[in-house]
């Protein structure tokens, strides 16, 4: 029974990953290689991150619940080195410009789910009594697979030198609410007055990720089209 809970964890954390490989045309373009380079860059990023926070930001004693807003807001503005990141790996890069966001943002995603989901859900989910919080861990993987391959789009579209004066503000607002996503927990909480847990917290990251999407992919399909024209 515990290994059949960790099957179903694992399976679907993974599954999407799989298929968003397989049925992208990305095999055509022999990208595995190029996906699990663009993973050694995320680790590499990352390291980075701690880096910085760790010299300009060291952690204090006390819960996290005293923890400043505005210093949390300061400590998550580092995660625009992903940003960076995506850019350096875009510009190495070759292919059209689908499959650049297609490779920088499923290896990101795949290099974040390894790094940070699949120790959870090798020492937790194989517990003898079965939990929601493992199949919300996955439920969330999915969700960071939106949200990377969103991101990379955003990146991708952020230096297009011929996208429209009056659409790269918009770009740049999209690429700020990705990198400050971390802190919707710590934001609903201030306002609910309570912290957000499981499915709602889930339903809470998810609907802002799925509508930065959709507005990133209409700016996408009409610069295609305006290129087209």
């Amino acid at each position: 029974m515990t290994f059949f809970h960790f099957g179903n964890c694992i399976a679907l954390a993974y599954g999407p990953y799989v298929l968003t490989y397989k049925y992208s045309g990305m095999p055509e373009y022999g990208a595995f290689w190029k996906c699990a380079q663009v993973a050694g860059m995320y680790i590499l990023t990352q390291l980075c991150k701690m880096l910085l926070l760790a010299t300009f930001f060291p952690t204090t004693d006390g819960p996290p619940e005293n923890a400043s807003f505005i210093l949390e807001l300061v400590k998550t503005t580092v995660d625009f080195g992903d940003v960076m990141g995506m850019s350096v790996v875009m510009s190495r890069v070759s292919g059209s410009g689908h499959i650049k966001v297609l490779i920088t943002g499923l290896g990101w995603a795949a290099a974040d789910l390894l790094l940070t989901r699949t120790l959870p859900l090798w020492v937790g989910a194989r517990g003898l009594e079965f939990d929601w919080k493992y199949i919300q861990i996955s439920l969330d993987a999915n969700i960071s697979l939106v949200h990377h391959l969103n991101l990379a789009l955003l990146v991708w579209l952020w230096w297009r030198t011929d996208l429209a004066s009056t659409v790269r503000p918009i770009v740049a607002v999209l690429i700020s609410g990705c990198v400050y996503r971390p802190l919707l927990p710590q934001l609903l909480s201030l306002l609910l007055g309570s912290r957000p847990l499981g499915f709602t917290l889930l339903a809470a990251c998810a609907t802002p990720t799925i509508c930065t999407a959709l507005i990133a992919n209409n700016i996408f399909m009409t610069h295609n089209s305006n290129l087209r024209s």
